[in-house]
């Protein structure tokens, strides 16, 4: 006899198990159905390792900078496996505590791969067998997986994907590093600091290249100056294997020439998890491997949504739980609303830091806004410079007539948690004047947010 749910989410990472925990807040009896591991991909092997690793490289880089701080550090190193030992480990320990919240919450956790066989009817296949599970609202956040081009595929030795990379059996000598989206630069940037002679490699024209140009062109400079190599609009065509060497053909101005690694990470996009559920017999649409919904994550089918990565961009798991929780309270007949994808800030953890909201200046020029741009380097921050971080700038992108934000950059140290601020500010449709009577806190980085809101206007103080 089939189990009968209110709810019923297919996938438990970040969108799916907010949105199965929102759901059984709300008074729904919800079923939580996952294939692999509790929190997904983002917190076993995605959001949450990376930055772990990405720490143990920027105290490295720091132990290597004693001097500037007027410190001693002598003979320290690294333990490669000891670094993915702890990443692993805080990836665990966030595991756990989502099958904690699940459990405190009521939700069922039914682990297996789940199918759709007409609309409010799933079966689930598990180690005991096949359960067959009726709901009354279905949601899909089964997320998606590394993307890999033919002749580029990942063998796990020479040629690694994301998980690969995040498991290293060895320290790269020479990386090839293909794509400089933010899990490229993320891991080029983790190996580059701990010693890897590394070349990324973009078809794009830009590294960084759905952030503004100017932060962009300011993130590359810092990048060669930490000894990366950078070819932009160029691309890979063939990766020949040969012992333990990769040799890459790397196509740029109509011309290919080759160079060998020891080791290549590809980080060419991702593909949604779509195979498997079903959802073409239940004629749900899918384009290019996500599938497509309305503002409010609808499918189209009756009772059917789709949240996370599987909906399509942008790729992030903050997106993911907020359209979970918007998801759940709509089943749960409250007032959701959509998530504006606007107002969702994108974060690149390399050194140094990216991240941004809104729209960049050339968006904002090509959508006919007239606008009021304001720059403050961190060379002009008390704070940036106690720390020793003087490299870095945050940009805003103001509408001329009405004074809206329309978009944030920043590139330097802790720009991921700045941002925040001009999110808020979005999000509550401030304007220039309210930012502007905001009284920031002194000395921090964030006085710099200040700074280029005045500057915007002719009115910047410290610079």
């Amino acid at each position: 006899m089939a189990q009968s749910f209110d709810v019923v989410v297919i996938g438990a990472g970040p969108g799916g198990y907010v949105c199965a925990i929102r759901a059984a807040q709300l008074g729904l009896k919800v079923a939580c159905v996952e294939r692999e591991h509790l929190g997904g991909i983002c917190l076993n092997w995605g959001c949450i390792p990376t930055k772990a690793m990405l720490r143990s490289a920027e105290v490295f880089h720091l132990f290597e900078r004693a001097k500037d701080f007027g410190l001693k550090a002598d003979g320290f190193g690294y333990d490669l496996d000891a670094v993915v030992q702890r990443s692993r480990g805080v990836a665990k320990q966030l595991a756990g505590g989502v099958g904690h919240l699940l459990k405190k919450n009521k939700v069922t956790v039914l682990m297996g791969e789940a199918k759709l066989t007409a609309p409010g009817k799933l079966t689930v296949r598990t180690d005991k067998g096949t359960e067959e599970l009726t709901a009354k609202s279905i949601v899909l956040a089964t997320g998606a997986r590394a993307r890999e081009l033919p002749g580029l595929e990942a063998d796990g030795e020479l040629v690694w994907t994301y998980k690969h990379a995040l498991v290293p059996k060895r320290m790269p000598k020479k990386l090839l590093v293909i794509g400089s989206g933010a899990i490229g630069i993320e891991f080029a940037s983790f190996f580059n600091t701990l010693g890897a002679d590394t070349t990324v490699v973009e078809v794009m024209d830009r590294v960084l290249p759905v952030e503004d140009a100017e932060i962009s062109a300011f993130a590359k400079k810092q990048f060669v100056k930490q000894g990366m190599k950078i070819m932009e609009k160029s691309t890979v065509r063939k990766l020949d294997r040969k012992g333990q060497t990769v040799t890459a053909h790397i196509e740029a101005g109509g011309k290919t020439e080759t160079q060998d690694f020891d080791t290549v990470i590809s980080a060419v996009g991702i593909v949604g998890n779509v195979e498997g559920l079903g959802l073409e017999a239940l004629g749900v649409k899918i384009d290019r491997t996500h599938v497509l919904t309305d503002e409010y994550c609808r499918t189209g089918v009756e009772g059917l949504y789709a949240i996370g990565d599987v909906a399509g961009a942008p790729w992030l798991a903050h997106k993911a739980s907020h359209e979970g929780v918007m998801v759940a309270e709509l089943i749960a007949g409250k007032h959701a609303h959509p998530v504006k994808p606007s107002n969702i800030p994108g974060c690149t953890y390399c050194q140094p830091q990216v991240a941004s909201v809104g729209l960049t200046e050339a968006k904002a020029k090509e959508l006919g806004h007239e606008v009021r741009v304001g720059r403050f380097p961190f060379v002009g921050n008390g704070k940036a410079i106690a720390l020793g971080e003087p490299d870095g700038m945050v940009k805003t992108v103001f509408d001329a007539k009405t004074g809206e934000l329309l978009g944030a950059h920043m590139v330097g140290a802790e720009v991921t948690e700045l941002i925040q601020g001009y999110t808020v500010g979005k999000t509550a449709e401030l304007t220039e004047e309210d930012f502007m009577h905001t009284v920031f806190p002194h000395p921090t980085l964030s006085e710099m947010m200040h700074e280029s809101v005045l500057d915007a206007y002719g009115k910047v103080i410290h610079f």
